[in-house]
């Protein structure tokens, strides 16, 4: 699948929305949560704490996949993840987050889920063909 974004998708997800990041639960049961993230040369980002179940998902699953929608435009993300905790990763993280959100309050418990994306679907106009 092309993984190319168009001007107008890279536009979409520098805006100010929040997504849905979707993980596999110990259950097997599908876990969404409300996230920030940022997307920067194929990788996406999310920073969150150490600990809760979003991370403990990707540890033990190594995929996951996020979505972003807002009236009729939409793009979702899909790939493995990993869960990075080397400081200048979260750094990155928080610089990202902090352009396209807020600086993010101070969180020694912080860390960033990084998804390397290998699939994009979206609405018209948000994939290169």
């Amino acid at each position: 699948m092309n993984t190319q974004l168009t001007d107008d998708a890279l536009d979409f997800v520098t805006e100010r929305h929040l997504a849905t990041l979707s993980t596999f639960a110990a259950d097997g049961t599908i876990h969404v949560v409300p996230v920030g993230f940022t997307y920067l040369d194929g990788t996406i980002r999310i920073i969150t704490s150490r600990g809760t179940a979003k991370v403990r998902n990707v540890v033990r699953g190594g995929r996951a996949s996020i979505g972003q929608i807002d009236g009729g435009r939409w793009i979702s993300f899909e790939g493995p993840a990993r869960v990075l905790e080397d400081p200048e990763s979260v750094a990155q993280g928080e610089q990202l987050y902090g352009v396209r959100y807020r600086t993010p309050r101070p969180n020694p418990e912080r860390v960033v889920i990084a998804i390397e994306v290998a699939k994009v679907m979206g609405s018209a106009g948000m994939r290169e063909h």
